[in-house]
């Protein structure tokens, strides 16, 4: 039985991930900051840890682990640490990365950020925006860590369970009837569900792939699109300006100048699916509970 260790795992993604590892029979500890509750109960184990502490980091350690994941890494200075904390005690880590690594572009590949000669600076999250944060934390686990390394490069990550509700944002400004700020309607964005992303993690403690690889749905998505679905699911006609008030601002213009190629991963063997679909149930998911308030 593969030992895991899932640091984060009781939100969103993250908590895919831990549901799709323990119905794969792992043996499964979680380890947090234990201030967000877990319905797990017996079928997982758990550390309560703090990052920021030396000495409560040293309880990763106690153990040897066949495949670790890190969904809450953010800086050089806290990959460091992992890299120091686990050595010897990893056979496989799943860093999980972003988009946010590459500069714009579009269909973007792997090799467009490449972390192996990525120059190396130390300081803490707040020291770094976070696009900055996850490349150097990428250069120093695949540049000084130990063990094989492979870094999921995710774009906006969507579900039911998304605390950013980037998603909402829109749909409640198309229900309520109110203004919506988008720069250009023809700029293209790649997503991925919560429930895919947690699938994709688990996919690749079953494989011993290395280095980074993007992880995406296979639709390619302008805004235009976007809002379309979204007016024609609620049946409502979205007010879209170009320009207006930051409050009314689409929290996806920040991502929408890259969208992602998941041609490596499908190679691979993972079959993704058409995330236009998941986006109509969301919304419908979304609209229920607009509904009832």
């Amino acid at each position: 039985m593969k030992k895991v260790l899932v640091l984060g795992g009781t939100r969103f993604f993250g908590k895919r991930l831990v549901e799709q590892l323990i119905n794969a029979n792992y043996d499964v500890t979680i380890a947090t900051r234990g201030l967000t509750k877990d319905d797990f109960g017996e079928k997982v184990k758990r550390i309560v840890f703090n990052r920021d502490n030396p000495n409560s980091m040293e309880q990763l350690a106690q153990q040897s682990w066949d495949v670790v994941y890190d969904n809450i890494c953010y800086s050089p200075n806290e990959a460091k640490e992992i890299v120091n904390v686990l050595k010897g005690k990893v056979g496989r880590f799943v860093f999980t990365s972003t988009l946010a690594v590459y500069e714009e572009c579009k269909n973007v590949i792997e090799d467009r950020f490449n972390p192996y000669t990525y120059p190396i600076q130390y300081g803490n999250r707040e020291d770094y925006t976070y696009a900055e944060g996850k490349k150097l934390a990428e250069a120093i686990l695949f540049q000084q860590a130990d063990f094989p390394v492979v870094a999921v490069r995710f774009p906006v990550v969507i579900g039911e369970n998304d605390y950013t509700e980037r998603l909402l944002f829109h749909v409640k400004k198309i229900w309520n009837h109110q203004e919506l700020v988008i720069k250009n309607l023809e700029n293209e964005m790649t997503f991925i569900t919560e429930e895919e992303a947690g699938e994709f993690l688990n996919w690749l403690s079953t494989n011993d792939v290395t280095g980074p690889i993007n992880a995406c749905s296979n639709d390619v998505i302008t805004f235009n699109e976007l809002i379309q679905i979204c007016e024609e699911e609620l049946g409502i006609k979205a007010n879209i300006v170009d320009q207006g008030e930051k409050e009314n601002q689409s929290p996806y213009d920040t991502y929408s100048h890259t969208y992602l190629s998941n041609q490596l991963a499908k190679d691979l063997g993972f079959k993704f699916s058409n995330v236009k679909d998941e986006i109509k149930k969301l919304i419908h998911s979304y609209q229920k509970n607009l509904v009832k308030k």
